[in-house]
């Protein structure tokens, strides 16, 4: 079975009436979806949300660039043709990330843990010898470590949802080992569906600069080190918590 047949999507709704299949095939031959048809690549990671981090979502990403400062990226939650469209997420260079102010700096999320360790992947296509297409995976990486992103879940398929219900949902990376109890197994079963292996490609990214990234300013309180709430900058879930654990 291949990565892309693991899932049939779960959505609440009625099978599509042979009348739109013949619909959804005119407009596939005759319109030209140039949007779609800039997208240049396939990232797959686990997004982590925001307002609980004991929960997290494995991502397909389709990512299009729209000049070297600037990508956008339709999410999925399966890299199959009837796939859930559920996020979307953008991605900036620092320089553009300094520019922002600090309320609107704490939205964003790092890449640096997941290039390192190994997380984040870009599938390969099947028939390609795995070292050649490593190669160009690995060089992709070296551009994606430094950038930072902003994601909106709609769809929380993680828990069932039939629908896109509720509003959106902030989502975040993961930046270190043990953050989330079960996230090696989900790792290790991805690995295994796109017949690749994270620590592997970690080793093979251990050359890789690891960037500086932005922390927010700190601020003692009762005797405990933590983020001042308007200050916490790229990567606060991961921050708060560690301010919350600190002020107990």
């Amino acid at each position: 079975m291949s990565a892309t047949e693991n899932i049939t999507n779960d959505a609440q709704g009625n099978p599509l009436t042979t009348k739109s299949q013949v619909l959804e095939t005119g407009a596939a031959a005759g319109q030209s979806f140039g949007p779609v048809k800039a997208i240049c690549a396939h990232l797959n990671a686990f997004h982590v949300y925001a307002s609980d981090s004991k929960r997290c979502v494995e991502a397909n990403h389709y990512c299009s660039h729209l000049n070297e400062d600037v990508r956008q990226c339709l999410i999925y939650d399966t890299p199959a043709p009837n796939a859930r469209l559920i996020g979307v997420e953008y991605m900036i260079s620092a320089t553009l990330y300094k520019t922002l102010s600090q309320s609107e700096r704490k939205l964003w999320h790092s890449h640096v843990f997941e290039v390192k360790s190994g997380m984040l992947i870009l599938p390969g296509p099947e028939g390609l010898p795995t070292g050649i297409w490593e190669e160009a995976e690995t060089k992709e990486m070296e551009d994606v470590v430094g950038l930072y992103g902003k994601t909106y879940h709609f769809w929380q398929v993680d828990r069932g949802d039939k629908l896109p219900l509720g509003g959106p949902e902030l989502m975040m990376s993961f930046t270190g080992e043990g953050q989330q109890e079960g996230l090696s197994e989900l790792i290790g079963e991805r690995d295994s569906r796109f017949k690749v292996s994270s620590k592997q490609k970690r080793d093979k990214r251990a050359y890789i600069e690891e960037p500086e990234i932005h922390e927010g300013r700190l601020k003692v309180r009762a005797r405990a080190t933590m983020y001042a709430d308007d200050d916490t900058d790229a990567d606060r879930v991961w921050k708060e918590s560690f301010a919350s654990e600190d002020s107990k």
